[in-house]
Parts: C-alpha cells; sequence; structure tokens
C-alpha cells in the first residue's frame, strides 16, 4: 500500500496533452534518462540471470542451447489468455499504479522546480488518497474513515481533522483506494466507459469519478476511478447549490446536475463539460422544487428527473413546504431543456427522491414519504414515458410501513429482471420481481443504505449474480436470489429466497454505492 498526495488535474493534463511544450525541461529529460537507465539495468538483469541459468544447464545437459528459450517462450505464449485471468489482470494493475506513482513522484519534482509560478490548486492539503493495485468495481462515499488513515494530514494543512471520504472496492469487496474529503458526500457517479470517440475528440486519459457534496452543497469533485485522485474541484455558481446527484450522457462529455436557486428555490439542471475541465455551460429548468436525483434514458436524449418537491433552507436543512409540497418525476430534453412530460403521485406529500432505470427504459423510482406516520402509502413505483400514472410494485399485505416511509436506494437487474431497494431507517434491503412485480424477500441489513449490481464475474473467478449493499456499520453484503421457479418460492415459507454474504471494513459506508 502506498500513500500519495493528490496533484492537480491541470499538471496532469499538460503533462499527457502537451508533450512538446515538456520536450526541453530538465525534469522530463532527467525522467527520460532514468527511464532509459532502468530499461538497460532489466536488459543486462535479465540477460544476466538467463546467462547463469544456462550455464547450470549445460553441466547437466551439454546439448542445451540458448535457442530452447526463445522455443519454449514462444510454445507458451498461446496458453496465457486463458491461464489465471484475474492474476494477469491484477499484474497490468500493479504495473499501471507503479507507472502512476512514479509519474507522480516525477510531476512534484517538476512544480517543486517551478515554485510559485504555479497557479494550479493543490489538493494535497484537503485530500489523501491510499491505494492497492487492484482493479475497481464499485466505489462508495464513506461516513467514517479508519482514524490512522483520516488523521494522516500535511503538516502545512490548515483544514479541520476529518472523517470522511470516498473508497473504491474491488471484487473481492476489498479497498482498492481511499481518498479523505472534506465534506461528507452523497451520490457517486461514474462516468461511462464510452469507446466510439475519434481521435480528435478531447476524450480524458482514464474515466472520471464525480463525488458530490451532501445537499445542500457548493462543490462536487472529479477523481481518478482507478487511483481514487482528486483531479479538480468544481464550485456551485452564485445563488445556487448542489442537491447531491447528478449524471453523465452516454457518450461520457456532458454531466448534469440537480442544483437549487437559492434567491427563487427553484429546480436547475447545470449542465458541465466533462472535456474541458468540467466548465458550467448551460442551466435547464428543471419544472419543479428540490431536484434530487436524475438518470439518463437509455434513448441517450432524455433526462429523468425527481423533483422531490420539498423547499430546504440551505443552511439548516430544514423543510419549508412539506404541507404544500409538489413532487414530480420529469423527463427533459437533455439538450435544449425542453419539457416532454411530467407526472405527479397520488399524495403530494411522496417526495419522489431516489431513480433506477431499466435497459427498457422502465423508471424505478424509491419515494420517501413526508406525511404522518400512520399513513401508509407504495413507496417503490415504475413509470414508462406515456404511461398516465405511475404503477406501485406489490408488497404483501400492502405493508409498505416496514420501509419507515424511506427508501434511500434503488438499483436494477436487467437481465434477471431484479429490482434492490434500501432502507436505513427500516433497517433491511428488499428485493422485488419485476416479471411479478411482486417481492422476493426482505433481508435484515441494520442501517443500510448504497445499493448496486453485481455484473458477471467477481473474485475468484466465480459467477456470482445479484445485488451488493453497503451499510453504516462497515459491511458490505451480496444478495444473490436462489435460482428457484417462483411458484416453488411461493408454496413454501422455509427456503431461502435470498442467499446472504458480509464482509466487514473498519469504515461506516454512506449513502450511496456505485458500480463501475
Amino acid at each position: 500500500m502506498q500513500t500519495i498526495r493528490a496533484k492537480p488535474a491541470v499538471t496532469m493534463t499538460k503533462h499527457f496533452y502537451k508533450s512538446d511544450e515538456l520536450e526541453n525541461r530538465p525534469t522530463d529529460k532527467k525522467f527520460a534518462h532514468e527511464l532509459l537507465a532502468t530499461s538497460v539495468l532489466t536488459i543486462i538483469g535479465t540477460a544476466g540471470l538467463v546467462g547463469i541459468h544456462h550455464r547450470s544447464r549445460k553441466q547437466r545437459h551439454p546439448d542445451a542451447s540458448l535457442q530452447d528459450y526463445v522455443t519454449g517462450f514462444r510454445s507458451q505464449l498461446p496458453l496465457l489468455p486463458s491461464a489465471l485471468k484475474p492474476q494477469l489482470t491484477r499484474l497490468r494493475y500493479a504495473c499501471q499504479q507503479a507507472t502512476i506513482a512514479w509519474q507522480c513522484a516525477y510531476n512534484a519534482t517538476s512544480l517543486a522546480d517551478k515554485g510559485n509560478g504555479n497557479s494550479s490548486t493543490n489538493f494535497s492539503a484537503v485530500h489523501i488518497t491510499t491505494m492497492l493495485a487492484r482493479p475497481v468495481c464499485w466505489v462508495s462515499g464513506v461516513a467514517s474513515m479508519p482514524k490512522n488513515i483520516a488523521s494522516i494530514k500535511d503538516k502545512n494543512a490548515t483544514t479541520d481533522a476529518h472523517d470522511f471520504g470516498v473508497v473504491g472496492i474491488d471484487a473481492d469487496r476489498q479497498i482498492v483506494w481511499q481518498t479523505t474529503m472534506p465534506e461528507r458526500v452523497h451520490d457517486i457517479v461514474v462516468q461511462p466507459d464510452f469507446h466510439a470517440q475519434s481521435e480528435f475528440d478531447h476524450k480524458p486519459q482514464s474515466r472520471d469519478v464525480v463525488v458530490m457534496g451532501r445537499r445542500p452543497s457548493e462543490k462536487f469533485w472529479v477523481l481518478d476511478t482507478q487511483t481514487g485522485q482528486v483531479k479538480t474541484a468544481i464550485k456551485a455558481a452564485t445563488n445556487r447549490h448542489f442537491y447531491g446527484h447528478a449524471c453523465y450522457s452516454l457518450d461520457s462529455k456532458w454531466l448534469y446536475v440537480t442544483e437549487n436557486d437559492t434567491v427563487h428555490l427553484d429546480g436547475k439542471i447545470g449542465v458541465y463539460d466533462a472535456y474541458h475541465d468540467y466548465k458550467k455551460i448551460a442551466e435547464f429548468d428543471s419544472h419543479g422544487i428540490g431536484p434530487h436525483e436524475l438518470i439518463m434514458h437509455p434513448d441517450g436524449d432524455t433526462l429523468v428527473i425527481a423533483n422531490g418537491g420539498i423547499k430546504t433552507e440551505q443552511a439548516s436543512r430544514e423543510e419549508l413546504n412539506l404541507d404544500t409540497m409538489r413532487p414530480s418525476l420529469v423527463y427533459l430534453n437533455r439538450h435544449n431543456g425542453t419539457l416532454l412530460e411530467q407526472i405527479t403521485p397520488e399524495h403530494n406529500q411522496m417526495s419522489v427522491r431516489h431513480l433506477a432505470m431499466h435497459d427498457n427504459g422502465t423508471v424505478m423510482i424509491g419515494i420517501q414519504f413526508q406525511g404522518e406516520r400512520h399513513i401508509n402509502v407504495p413507496l417503490v413505483l415504475t413509470h414508462k414515458r406515456g404511461d398516465p400514472n405511475f404503477s406501485p410494485l406489490v408488497m404483501p399485505n400492502n405493508q409498505w410501513q416496514r420501509f419507515h416511509q424511506y427508501i434511500a436506494s434503488v438499483a436494477v437487474d436487467s437481465e434477471r429482471n431484479h429490482l434492490c431497494v434500501t432502507t436505513p431507517i427500516g433497517g433491511c434491503a428488499a428485493i422485488f420481481d419485476l416479471t411479478t412485480r411482486t417481492l422476493i424477500d426482505v433481508v435484515s441489513l441494520p442501517d443500510c443504505a448504497g445499493a448496486a449490481i453485481i455484473a458477471g464475474k467477481t473474485g475468484s473467478n466465480r459467477e456470482k449474480l445479484g445485488f451488493i449493499v453497503s451499510d453504516g456499520q462497515g459491511q458490505l453484503t451480496t444478495l444473490c436470489v436462489t435460482h428457484l421457479s417462483t411458484t416453488a418460492l411461493e408454496t413454501s415459507d422455509n427456503i431461502e429466497r435470498v442467499l446472504t454474504d458480509s464482509q466487514l471494513q473498519r469504515m461506516s459506508f454512506d449513502n450511496h454505492l456505485q458500480a463501475l
């Protein structure tokens, strides 16, 4: 494990994209010299080891030849793709991380040489990244980091000690990297892995992960997905604050962020250019109050927005209009902000909060009810464009109060047609069958909130299907639906319908967990 100070994004951009400009710098000449020297030493060392081994072979086998090494190497090449693929993948990532660490060291030297002439923001006083060489599968916010990590600070830093952070998680549910944050975070947004770009497009060198501050926040941060290093921080415009959620366009170029007009308390959607340092280039009305989560429709042209309907006082988070709130689900043209469709729930205090998108275009909706506790309303709904109303899923005996009027996250498995929802107040996660629209099972998980899909193969090359759920007690729990017929599940109460497996980490996971 190694700890790396986060470096300014501008410096990295210059390093990757302005090679001509850097060609004559003394630091880069030194880097090239060191790289050449290391390569030569590696070749000499390898040749020396081969020579020693060959001499030993000649003593036992007089007919041994150096050609044997070439022949043996060629014979093993076809076997490499199928041999120990997870181990080879980790080796590749280890090499990548070592390269990044080396580059960071030389970039730091370059900045030191430039002295006060560097105008880039220095994030090392605020963010500390600790990482291992493993591929990342999920990213999560953390409300409480391990003390021995969160307390590592620059001696010259002026910020107060904190435990907030963000972590990258691998297929074995181990922490790959962890980065401290100056405030509590909410949603985590991973840039789509979009390959259909021409060589002239300004596509970033690696995928970004955007970390949104917890509402009401005036900042979001852009991190490198594989290393967790902070690349840049974006501050809200004047008279604006963020509501904790964002989403990318399917081509990875634009970031859409839910915002609040702090003067008129109207919901806004900010549009940021991900290929040009996340500069804000436009703003649309959300056609409601308190927009929370937003997602991209599979058509690539439509934003789907959850207008919570609640006016919130910025400093205290006090809810100002619970009796007159007007929540809605809005479909918006992402190119020009045109309102395409708007649906309101049956009760005006059913705050539309969290969303997930099925591959077939059906929106999954998590409700947070703001009314009296004795009122029982459906908390998990679906909607498809053109439908006049929401469609609730089915709870046995209509027992929605099991969730204590609060859905924290929704995650959908389109391939198996399953939906997972979490409630930290209710202390459980539930999985629904979207084909029958009925509940499969409820699993007790105290203080659970984050939910994401498990895609394909996980650690140790095992096939694992289902969901992963995080909680405030530090557990990462997989939920896998038992592969039995619906009839068998309906006729027996003794069958274990959802298999669970938990791993404990020394941290308290926060609201949201996102899959890469």
